[in-house]
């Protein structure tokens, strides 16, 4: 019975502390009395974990002027430039590394080469990276409290293990723990495309609501859902792959055995082939003349008129928005978000999205939904840093910060 009750008051304690930094962090300057009030602690217990945040540095006395012109009232706000934490975004065959203050501002970054077959390469290769980037920024780093590192793939986020990852040879990678006994530090491990909506949600374009889906399109298509501020797990974590909804049964085969899947259409090589076999078959284009199409030379050139290019464009965004309303149909968001290349010719692929899904879904759940496009696309590692400031928020980092 005992170890119940001992587990149950760290927990309180946990959740405690935990509801009390988040108001300060969210909503500060903000008074112990507000702090109290909003809640609903006894002022005893806010004095003390105030007393217990203010004592490990992480939040900080602010004076501000009382309006009645008396006495000024003393208010908290969290402190973020001391506490530095490293964000690594692992991709198919490069690692990005970003380090970060606990505002969420980057401080350096830096991108290399990382190929890998199998989880040793994969392994070995993070650790040289990581250790090389904690050596170069070391003069920077004040307490380093967390490593979180995102990964297209399959992941139990709160035991940090990797159990899949496409065309990689993985068996169990107790990632977590291996960056942890080597650099003593918390760590945690997430999928890229959930700790994107999450990162969106808390820093990005979806800050303003509690439900949102975030479209990723990259190599592959996925899906980041949050529901009631939270990432969208379900019981076998794995919730999102928008990109394996069949939309054409006579479709090209997809990597995952299937055919016709959104991401045969939806993902930047699919668009890229498709354009190329058109010209190939003689269709005008102005990319006839390029000898690489890229992903982003589809989207200028169907901006500037390229009749092919927008055609193109509009087929992603019909099919995207085929599959987005199933979503809708399900999640009733408040919010949808499109990250990746295509959202350069936004102009072109969102409205054809928004028909499809005015076209598909309940009128009640697609009045009014905004379709906008990712505002952290362009800081690929803010997904990682995105699990620390979880961490921070729910207690479970905190605590720990607490107890050091």
């Amino acid at each position: 019975m005992n170890g119940g009750q001992i587990g149950n008051v760290d927990l309180v304690k946990q959740l405690n502390s935990a509801a009390v930094y988040r108001l300060i962090d969210r909503q500060g300057p903000i008074s112990r009395i507000q702090v109290a009030d909003v809640s609903q602690l006894a002022p005893a217990s806010v004095t003390k974990i105030t007393r217990q945040l203010l004592e490990r540095g992480l939040i900080k006395e602010v004076a501000q002027q009382a309006s009645t012109g008396g006495r000024r009232a003393i208010s908290l706000t969290t402190e973020v430039a001391p506490f530095h934490s490293i964000a690594v975004r692992l991709g198919r065959d490069y690692v990005q590394l970003s380090l970060y203050n606990l505002g969420g501002n980057e401080l350096a970054f830096v991108q290399k080469e990382l190929h890998y077959a199998d989880q040793t390469e994969l392994a070995n290769g993070l650790l040289t990276n990581l250790h090389a980037f904690l050596s170069d920024h070391e003069h920077r780093i004040d307490q380093l409290i967390a490593i979180g590192i995102t990964l297209p793939g399959l992941v139990n986020p709160t035991t940090g293990v990797v159990e899949y990852m496409p065309n990689t040879d993985i068996d169990k990678l107790e990632l977590a723990d291996l960056i942890r006994s080597q650099f003593n530090v918390e760590c945690f491990v997430g999928n890229d495309v959930r700790g994107m909506a999450l990162a969106e949600h808390y820093f990005g374009s979806s800050r303003d609501c509690q439900d949102s889906i975030l479209v990723s399109v990259h190599r592959g298509t996925g899906a980041g859902i949050i529901v009631n501020g939270q990432v969208f797990l379900g019981f076998n974590r794995n919730v999102g792959e928008i990109g394996h909804i069949q939309i054409d049964p006579l479709g090209e085969q997809c990597q995952c055995g299937n055919f016709g899947c959104l991401e045969t259409v939806a993902a930047n090589p699919a668009i890229v082939q498709r354009v190329k076999k058109l010209i190939d078959q003689g269709y005008e284009s102005t990319l006839a003349q390029k000898e690489d199409i890229t992903i982003e030379d589809v989207c200028t050139h169907a901006l500037n008129g390229d009749e092919l290019s927008k055609q193109s464009l509009v087929r992603v965004g019909n099919q995207l928005g085929k599959a987005i309303a199933m979503t809708v149909n399900l999640f009733n968001p408040q919010k949808i978000i499109i990250a990746g290349d295509i959202t350069m010719a936004k102009d072109i692929v969102f409205p054809a999205i928004q028909r499809n899904v005015e076209n598909q879904s309940l009128t009640t759940f697609h009045t009014g939904l905004p379709i906008v496009a990712s505002e952290i696309d362009k800081q690929p590692t803010m997904g990682a840093f995105a699990m620390i400031k979880r961490a921070m928020l729910n207690g479970v980092l905190l605590q720990k910060l607490l107890e050091d």
